[in-house]
C-alpha cells in the first residue's frame, strides 16, 4: 500500500491571464516534511492556495491519499484532511485565543479524534497564558503559534505552513521551528512554504525549489544544501 499522502501532478495556476504556475508537481509521503523553497513570488504561496481549493487549477490534478480533489472548494478540501495556516495568519482579531482554537474544532478522518484543546495548549504552552486575550492583541509570534494551534484542532491529514518565520523576531522563529520539529517527531506529514533554506535544515526531509513558477529543484534537502549551485541561483545563498 502506498504511504503517499498528496500528489500535485503538472497543475497550472493562472491570475487573471497571467500564469503564475507551471506544470508543477510534487509528492509528500506519510510522516514527511516537504519544504517549498524560493524566492518572494517565486509561486510557493500560489502552490498551496491551489493546493487548499483557495485558488483555480487550470490544468493538473492533486490527489489527496489517492483521492482526487482538485477544485474542490476549501471547505470540502479541509474536511478532507487538509490544514492551510496562511502567511497572513488569518486569525479572528475580536474573539480569544481559546475561541479562536475551539472554532476550528473538526473530528479527523474516520472520526479520529487526537488533537484537543487540551493537547493544543500542551504542545503551545506559550498561548496558556494568553487564552483569554484577543486574537487582535496578540504579537506576530503570538498569532502564528495561534493559527498553527488552530489547524491542529481540525485534526487534519496533513499540513500546510505558509511562511511560518515571515517576519517573527529571532527568539520566535526558533520557537516555531521547534514547533515544527516536535510535530515532525509526531509523525505529522508537513508542506512548508519558506524562503529560509536556513531554518528548513534539520526540519525537512525533502525541498522543491520553484523560480518563476516552475519547480527548478526536487530532491532531498541534504542534496539541496550540497548544490551550490541552485542555491546560488534560486535562493540567493
Amino acid at each position: 500500500m502506498s504511504n503517499t499522502v498528496l500528489t500535485v501532478s503538472n497543475i497550472d495556476v493562472f491570475y487573471g491571464s497571467s500564469q503564475a504556475l507551471f506544470g508543477l508537481s510534487l509528492e509528500v509521503n506519510a510522516g514527511e516534511t516537504v519544504a517549498l523553497l524560493g524566492r518572494n513570488g517565486a509561486g510557493k504561496s500560489t502552490t498551496m492556495k491551489a493546493i487548499a481549493g483557495v485558488l483555480r487549477i487550470r490544468s493538473g490534478t492533486v490527489q489527496l491519499q489517492q483521492q482526487p480533489i482538485t477544485n474542490l472548494p476549501p471547505h470540502r478540501i479541509a474536511r478532507a484532511g487538509i490544514a492551510f495556516t496562511p502567511e497572513d495568519r488569518q486569525i479572528f482579531p475580536d474573539l480569544s485565543v481559546e475561541d479562536n482554537l475551539t472554532i476550528a474544532t473538526k473530528l479527523g478522518i474516520q472520526n479520529k479524534h487526537v488533537w484537543t484543546l487540551e493537547r493544543v495548549y500542551e504542545m503551545l504552552p506559550l498561548l496558556v497564558p494568553l487564552k483569554n486575550r484577543l486574537g487582535g492583541q496578540l504579537s506576530g509570534g503570538e498569532q502564528q503559534m495561534l493559527t498553527i494551534g488552530r489547524s491542529l484542532m481540525g485534526n487534519p491529514e496533513i499540513m500546510l505552513l505558509d511562511e511560518p518565520s515571515e517576519g517573527l523576531a529571532p527568539i520566535m522563529v526558533q520557537k516555531i521551528g521547534e514547533l515544527i520539529e516536535s510535530l515532525k517527531n509526531l509523525g505529522t506529514t508537513i508542506v512548508l512554504a519558506e524562503q529560509n533554506l536556513h531554518f528548513c535544515l534539520g526540519l525537512a526531509d525533502k525541498a522543491v525549489v520553484i523560480d518563476r513558477g516552475r519547480a527548478v529543484f526536487s530532491g532531498s534537502l541534504n542534496e539541496l544544501n550540497a548544490n551550490a549551485d541552485i542555491k546560488q541561483r534560486y535562493l540567493s545563498v
